[in-house]
């Protein structure tokens, strides 16, 4: 069994590597401005699909799910078990909403959410980010694209009767949502202004 500090060692950098905050650093990089000062004012990467470039938006999405990947991953291949890994992606995911690096005020969560599910339950994860790219693409909006490839990921756990993942999966899910509805006033225009 690995040592205590080891585990401890392993969450915290679950945390930062979640917290990096890759939407900021490629608007920054390539459009030289502050992703929270334009367009909703949300750190990830559909604002960053607007305000920079779809290009750069699916950059940051990709980004975001190997965050989600790795910090699962770092659980994993040392041989921890289960609840570790889960702990694990749900530093990951609190890193990317409140980023140590950029005053705690992040994204939503829900690509680097993504990211952990593809390695915790993959073949449910890749029905449901198959389904919010094509509700993408049909409906243009980000939102409803979440929540029916939210749906299709808890359907498959459902069937399958994984009741430990399907609850990961609704519990990360709706904290999502709650956590759009926290940055609701800071994402408003004049919220953006006091921010930048």
């Amino acid at each position: 069994m690995l040592h205590y500090t080891v585990i401890a060692t392993i969450l915290i950098c679950a945390y930062v590597l979640g917290a990096i905050p890759t939407a900021l650093v490629v608007s920054r990089k390539i459009k030289k401005v502050d992703i929270r000062c334009v367009g909703d004012g949300n750190m990830g990467a559909h604002n960053t699909f607007h305000e920079v470039g779809p290009k750069f938006g699916l950059i940051v999405a990709l980004l975001d799910v190997a965050k989600g990947v790795l910090a699962v991953c770092l659980a994993r291949v040392p041989g921890l078990d289960l609840s570790w890994q889960i702990l694990a992606a749900i530093l990951a995911i609190l890193g990317h909403d409140f980023p140590v690096w950029a005053n705690f005020k992040g994204g939503q969560g829900l690509a680097v959410s993504f990211g952990t599910m593809a390695v915790l339950f993959p073949l449910a994860a890749l029905v449901g980010i198959s389904v919010y790219g094509i509700s993408f693409l049909l409906v243009k909006s980000s939102n409803i694209a979440a929540g029916t490839g939210g749906a299709a990921i808890a359907l498959m756990l459902g069937l399958s009767q994984n009741w430990v993942f399907l609850a990961y999966a609704i519990i990360v899910l709706l904290f999502v949502a709650v956590k759009m509805v926290i940055d609701g006033p800071r994402r408003r225009s004049i919220g953006i202004t006091k921010i930048c």
